[in-house]
């Protein structure tokens, strides 16, 4: 299912053996577009201090209840290694969280995490490969910042971008809720991450090649509403984009590729 991110703030975090604290940001991957990292605000013994939980981590989250429970317990999460969550977060930091939980590394592969589309996949995996491929590059970002960016398009600005929108399973951001200001007034727009051209990360400015008339007559989308993929194909049929769907093999399949196994008829 597609949730909003700013409905997730001030979610419980809970370990095995009682509440951590409350969720106060997330850390964006922005080459990949997903969600790495939720910082929580530690509470009781521990207050004042943040800690970094990856999803690795969840057990079945309590959506009712805004809880995410945990597979570990709070000495563990109390423990684990000090990371600033003011960014930047560096690779080597990165490892060595991962180590401190036994998990494989998500950088270096073909999937969102690792070789999966899912992150318990890689939840105490210290017998798979945690070959460490990749750069030194780390491309976390703060959903705080992000928020607040400037939305550029082929004729003018079109808005800010307002909200992520990520799936609760892969944890994949699949678009930026864009405010359209003043130039649509009241009005907000669903844009996926994977159309913008390029990213100013130092001008705050997410460049679109989308015209202001082509978003003013998008199908509408309304906030409170769940985003349903009837939905969601009538908006990628209008821009003439490739569904996100239909480019995230299944892990099976990928896996017969690499042995050379045989295609679907």
């Amino acid at each position: 299912m597609l949730r909003s991110l700013k409905d997730l703030e001030h979610c419980t975090v809970s370990a095995t053996d009682g509440d951590i604290g409350t969720v106060v940001n997330f850390l964006v991957d922005d080459e990949n577009w997903g969600v790495r990292y939720l910082v929580v605000k530690a509470g009781g013994l521990f207050t004042g201090r943040r800690v970094l939980i990856s999803p690795i981590s969840f057990g079945l989250p309590d959506w009712s209840a805004k809880k995410f429970p945990l597979t570990v317990t709070m000495d563990k999460v109390m423990n684990s290694p000090d990371i600033d969550t003011e960014l930047p977060v560096s690779r080597q930091h990165e490892r060595d969280y991962h180590s401190y939980y036994g998990n494989s590394y998500y950088w270096g592969f073909s999937g969102m995490w690792g070789l999966g589309n899912f992150p318990a996949e890689l939840a105490n995996a210290r017998a798979k490969a945690a070959a460490d491929h990749g750069s030194e590059d780390v491309h976390l970002r703060s959903v705080d910042e992000v928020c607040g960016y400037h939305v550029q398009g082929a004729d003018g600005e079109i808005g800010q971008v307002d909200d992520f929108i990520v799936d609760d399973e892969t944890w994949a951001v699949r678009y930026l809720v864009v405010d359209t200001g003043t130039w649509w007034t009241g009005k907000k727009v669903l844009v996926s991450p994977l159309w913008a051209t390029r990213v100013d990360w130092k001008e705050r400015t997410v460049f679109l090649d989308l015209s202001r008339q082509a978003i003013k007559d998008c199908p509408e989308w309304t906030p409170a509403e769940v985003i349903a993929r009837r939905y969601e194909v009538q908006l990628y049929n209008y821009y003439g984009r490739p569904m996100y769907w239909s480019l995230e093999t299944p892990p099976e399949e990928k896996a017969l590729a690499h042995h050379g196994g045989t295609h679907r008829k």
